[in-house]
């Protein structure tokens, strides 16, 4: 199985990199960023709490001082971001939406060095620079070719910024001893909450209920972009590190960029954008990767 534990978290990322087909679907139907997301968490976080009622009840404990972890997991790190992610679509091009929002290491290097004091190497800044780099070739502030409004360069770097803080979160909960499930199940469970509170759900349940092959769809949109991904990355982790998880899931980027071009004709500019696009994944890897120590000579 350690062979192949690639496997899933691979198909993790091109899964995540195919969620650009629901959202301009349900967008042709009319449907806003927001109640886009209530269709994705909230069947997510039905069909999640399922699997974890028959796989393991005990997941289902936390403690109530530790609730303000999962609410900022729930709420920002997947409620947030999933409408700014949505939004950056609909205003630009899926590379361009894929690629801002994996400026995300970068902001987790920030956010660590400041809540958890890690060290600022000279790989991470340099990491960061590549991401900013990529990012200004990918949306066309260099090449002359401009293909995303200033709004839609703002959401997408929002999504960033929201993706970075659910590791923040996440980290916060590891070192409190709760499971990955647990953490992932409580993150599906504010951000359906959340985004319910906040949007109109009677447009959502018209159309999701408007015939057996409209509901299908959203089972499957709610399957293939939270709960399949979230649970195929899961068990790669039981196998590899996170570091190299995290460099293969770089995949999405690259399968929303095929999406894009293939099915909704969005070409990246050439060659600055497919550059750009280059850059963000060098930039993820550096970041991530392990450098081999040096050995001590004899």
């Amino acid at each position: 199985m350690k062979k192949l534990a690639f496997l899933p978290v691979l198909l993790a990322g091109i899964l995540w990199g195919c969620i650009g087909i629901f959202v301009r679907h349900y967008t042709a139907l009319g449907l806003e960023s927001m109640q886009t997301v209530v269709i994705r968490i909230v069947i997510a976080a039905a069909l999640f709490s399922l699997f974890v009622l028959i796989y393991d009840r005990k997941l289902f404990k936390i403690k109530l001082k530790d609730l303000w972890i999962f609410l900022g997991s729930g709420v920002i790190s997947v409620g947030v971001f999933t409408y700014c992610y949505f939004t950056s679509m609909k205003l630009s091009s899926l590379s361009v939406a894929a690629v801002l929002l994996y400026t995300a290491p970068a902001f987790v290097m920030i956010f660590s060095l400041i809540f958890f004091k890690e060290k600022l190497t000279v790989r991470k800044v340099i990491s960061l620079l590549l991401a900013v780099l990529g990012c200004a070739m990918t949306t066309g502030v260099i090449g002359g070719q401009l293909n995303v409004t200033l709004a839609g360069f703002l959401f997408g770097l929002g999504s960033g910024i929201c993706y970075a803080l659910y590791s923040i979160f996440s980290r916060f909960a590891l070192n409190r001893g709760y499971q990955p499930f647990t953490i992932t199940l409580y993150t599906f469970i504010f951000a359906a909450i959340a985004s319910v509170a906040v949007t109109d759900v009677r447009p959502v349940w018209r159309i999701v209920t408007a015939d057996w092959g409209s509901a299908g769809f959203a089972v499957l949109f709610a399957l293939a972009s939270c709960v399949l991904p979230y649970t195929l990355y899961t068990l790669g982790l039981k196998y590899i590190a996170s570091s190299t998880a995290s460099i293969i899931a770089t995949v999405e980027p690259v399968v929303a960029t095929v999406v894009g071009a293939v099915i909704f004709s969005e070409p990246l500019a050439v060659p600055f954008g497919y550059l750009g696009v280059a850059l963000v994944f060098l930039s993820v890897v550096l970041i991530n990767i392990k450098l081999p120590s040096k050995k001590p000579s004899r």
